[in-house]
């Protein structure tokens, strides 16, 4: 296993120079501006939703990636980040991390206008590490009408956007990509016994 770490540090130190580190204090703090785009962008999913759950939603949004960027000891890009987790160097901060934690705190509001969702993308595809996020939507609207709210991407700092206008991503509902891989181990699984 050392030697293991060992052979990993040039490639750590390679990918270190391909984004930006941050301080022991991790990423910024987002400014009210940011907040408030975000807000405005959850508001403008459709009639019914609370000014107030909006203004909630956005705030927490970012305080919690703050926050969870520095629970995660977030001092690299996310690549090398999830290097470090893989390793033992890091205690959390792979995407699903993110998106569980960030849902789970949503969900903690529990929002009258608002529903979250979990997404993932790229889980069917074998050259690409499949990749999880939160979605907020309008109460009752699918997960593809909502807002991707990924604090990974972006090694801490907040993305989000409307997730058709997502184009680095193709998500599927988290339920989907689950109910499929059960589905296709219960068919290896068939197979194997009737052998």
């Amino acid at each position: 296993m050392r030697f293991f770490r060992l052979l990993l540090l040039p490639l750590l130190l390679g990918l270190a120079a391909c984004g930006t580190a941050y301080g022991p204090d991790g990423p910024p703090m987002a400014s009210r501006s940011e907040v408030v785009l975000l807000e405005r962008q959850i508001l403008a999913l459709g009639p019914g939703i609370d000014p107030e759950e909006a203004a909630r939603a956005a705030e927490i949004a970012y305080r919690h990636t703050h926050r969870l960027a520095k629970d995660y000891e977030i001092t690299d890009p996310p690549l090398v980040h999830n290097t470090k987790v893989n390793m033992g160097l890091k205690p959390r901060g792979l995407c699903w991390h993110w998106a569980e934690d960030m849902e789970n705190r949503l969900e903690a509001e529990a929002f009258e206008t608002l529903d979250i969702h979990r997404a993932i993308a790229n889980a069917d595809n074998p050259f690409r590490i499949d990749h999880s996020t939160a979605i907020v939507s309008r109460r009752g609207d699918a997960f593809d009408d909502g807002i991707v709210i990924d604090p990974w991407r972006k090694g801490g700092v907040l993305f989000w956007s409307p997730l058709m206008e997502d184009t680095d991503y193709s998500w599927v509902e988290q339920s989907v990509v689950h109910a499929t891989k059960r589905a296709e181990f219960l068919r290896k699984a068939r197979r194997e016994s009737v052998r």
